[in-house]
């Protein structure tokens, strides 16, 4: 399958972007994968599931033969494209919206799942926020509060809400990001909030591993999703990603993968790791 490495030059008003915007649209699918079953009759809480990385992740993981719980703001539209994609898969899929920056949103979260599906397997810690990247001071309080509410406190206060429901066997998998280990100009609070993503995997995973819980994490390069047109500079995105080896940024679909081995028995004497997803970049952690 080719890739595209050049884009059109575009933004966005509004964050989190809208993936149906975008030119051109990013590959979330291999439709000509064979499946493999290897998370059958599961139940997969995504944050973020709506578009991007998350919807490639609920795709992949139906396509696998696991019912999914698709958690997002409020992109209703790229949301139900989601859930008429995992359903093709024959697969159920319910749709939430929230805030998730809130534990009392996240404790709902939990509660509607576990009453459509009866049970957790999988936690995937996704959804993240992006903030425009412009060069100058540090961001002002509160927009570095919303940033860590979506980046990082969501994943601790849905976390905590579904502990209860999961069980030896279960897995808990979280979205960080290369800028953890290498930072990057003018996104420096984004850099910490992922950072904060990769702290919380290593001690999580530390915290349950004696009761059978498998905590984990995938630090993704630059991905072409809708995080993007509203965050980089117009007149960059076309360039976006040609500074990794490959020369190009990946598309969700190459992402996902990570996502299905890390939930799957394939990794079963894997816990308290980061797989780097990235083009090539190396990095050290």
């Amino acid at each position: 399958m080719e890739f595209p490495k050049v884009f059109p030059a575009q933004s966005q008003p509004r964050r989190p972007g809208l993936e149906y915007l975008m030119v051109p649209q990013p590959i979330f699918d291999r439709p000509e994968r064979a499946r493999s079953d290897r998370l059958q009759n599961k139940v997969a809480v995504i944050t973020g599931g709506d578009s991007g990385i998350g919807r490639a992740i609920a795709v992949a993981y139906a396509k696998e033969g696991a019912d999914v719980v698709i958690v997002y703001l409020d992109e209703h539209r790229d949301a139900a494209v989601t859930k008429e994609h995992v359903e093709r898969y024959g697969r159920r899929c319910l749709l939430i919206a929230g805030d998730i920056g809130y534990e009392s949103v996240c404790q709902a979260v939990v509660k509607q799942a576990v009453q459509a599906f009866g049970r957790i397997d999988i936690l995937v810690n996704n959804a993240g926020t992006m903030p425009p990247f412009e060069k100058g001071d540090l961001m002002p309080a509160e927009d570095t509060e919303r940033l860590f509410r979506t980046n990082i406190f969501s994943m601790i206060f849905l976390t905590k809400a579904a502990l209860p429901h999961l069980r030896s066997g279960s897995s808990i998998i979280n979205t960080a990001s290369i800028v953890a280990y290498i930072g990057y100009p003018n996104l420096v609070e984004y850099s910490a909030s992922k950072g904060a993503v990769v702290s919380f995997t290593r001690a999580l995973s530390l915290t349950l591993v004696e009761r059978g819980i498998r905590v984990n994490g995938v630090a993704p390069g630059p991905v072409w999703t809708p995080l993007i047109p509203p965050a980089w500079p117009k007149e960059e995105v076309p360039t976006f990603g040609q500074t990794t080896p490959m020369r190009r940024a990946g598309q969700p679909v190459e992402i996902a993968p990570a996502y299905v081995f890390l939930a799957s028995d394939d990794a079963s004497y894997m816990t308290g790791q980061m797989l780097h997803v990235n083009g090539g970049m190396q990095v050290g952690g």
